[in-house]
C-alpha cells in the first residue's frame, strides 16, 4: 500500500480516504489499492460499513489522473479487483457504503460516489461529468445516472459537462444530505454507526435484492426472492438473526445481531 489510500478503522467501520495531493485523482496503482481494500472489506465478517471520502476540503476526487495517463497509464489498464475506484465492479459487495463528498466531485470521482449507497456532501461540494470536454465518455455514469435522477438532467450533465452545486444535486436526489464542512465527517460516522448497529444479514439481502432487481420485471425479481435463489436471502431466511428479530419484538427489547 502507498500513502494514497488511508484506512481508519473503529470497530466494524472503516473509513477509506483518498489522499493524493493536489486533487486526489486516481491512477492505476491507487485504483488497484482501493480494489484490495474493498475486497478485504467485503470478505471480513467483522467489518459492516465503509465510509469513502477525500483528504482536505477542496477535492473529493476528480476521477482519472489525466497527468498519469499522459505519462503512460493506460486508460483501459488493470484497475484492480473492483474496477475503477475499487467498488463498482466488485461482485457481491453486499455491505453498506457511505460517501462523504468533501469538495469537487467530478468525472470518475462522481462515478465512485454513485457506486456507494448514501451520499453526504459538504455545502461547498460541486459535481460534474466533464468527460465530454476531454473527448471521452463517462461510461459508468452514462449507465447509472439516468436511472438515479431525471433523464433530461442526467443527459444535460453528460452532454454538456455542466457543474451542479450541492443544493442542486440534493434537489435532483443523488445527494442525501448537505452539511457544513466541519460537520461532514461527524455525520458520516454517525450514519455508519447507525448502519453498523443494524442486522448485517438483512443489509446484505437488501443490497443484493436491489442490485438483482435493477433490470428485472417485478414478478421475476420477486420470484427469485421468494424461491430463495439469491444467496443473501437464502442465508437470511431461517438464520439466528431472523429468529432473534422476531423474539426481540415479542419481548419488547432491542435485538442482538450476530450475523448468522
Amino acid at each position: 500500500m502507498t500513502n494514497s489510500v488511508k484506512i481508519t478503522q473503529k470497530g466494524p467501520i472503516i473509513e477509506v480516504m483518498l489522499d493524493r495531493p493536489k486533487a486526489n485523482a486516481v491512477d492505476l496503482i491507487t485504483s488497484r489499492e482501493m480494489g484490495a481494500v474493498f475486497k478485504d472489506f467485503r470478505d471480513d465478517p467483522e467489518l459492516r460499513v465503509a465510509i469513502v471520502t477525500g483528504a482536505g476540503e477542496k477535492f473529493f476526487c476528480p476521477g482519472w489522473d489525466l497527468k498519469a495517463a499522459a505519462d503512460g497509464d493506460e486508460v483501459d489498464g488493470d484497475y484492480g479487483a473492483g474496477g475503477f475506484g475499487g467498488m463498482q465492479e466488485l461482485p457481491d459487495l453486499n455491505k453498506p457504503i457511505i460517501c462523504a463528498v468533501n469538495g469537487i466531485c467530478c468525472g470518475g470521482g462522481l462515478e465512485i460516489a454513485l457506486s456507494t449507497d448514501i451520499i453526504l456532501a459538504a455545502e461547498h461540494a460541486t459535481f460534474a461529468l466533464p468527460e465530454i470536454r476531454s473527448g471521452t465518455v463517462a461510461d459508468a455514469a452514462s449507465i447509472k445516472l439516468p436511472k438515479r435522477i431525471p433523464y433530461h438532467i442526467a443527459m444535460e450533465m453528460l452532454l454538456t459537462g455542466r457543474w451542479l452545486d450541492a443544493q442542486e444535486a440534493n434537489r435532483w436526489g443523488f445527494v442525501n444530505e448537505i452539511l457544513a464542512s466541519d460537520k461532514l465527517n461527524q455525520r458520516a460516522w454517525e450514519m455508519a454507526e447507525l448502519l453498523a448497529s443494524g442486522p448485517p444479514l438483512v443489509m446484505a439481502a437488501i443490497k443484493e435484492v436491489v442490485r438483482d432487481a435493477e433490470n428485472s420485471k417485478f414478478q421475476d425479481a420477486l420470484d427469485r426472492i421468494t424461491s430463495r435463489k439469491l444467496p443473501t436471502v437464502d442465508t437470511l431466511y431461517g438464520s439466528e438473526d431472523m429468529h432473534e428479530g422476531f423474539k426481540a419484538f415479542a419481548e419488547k427489547r432491542d435485538p442482538i445481531w450476530k450475523g448468522r
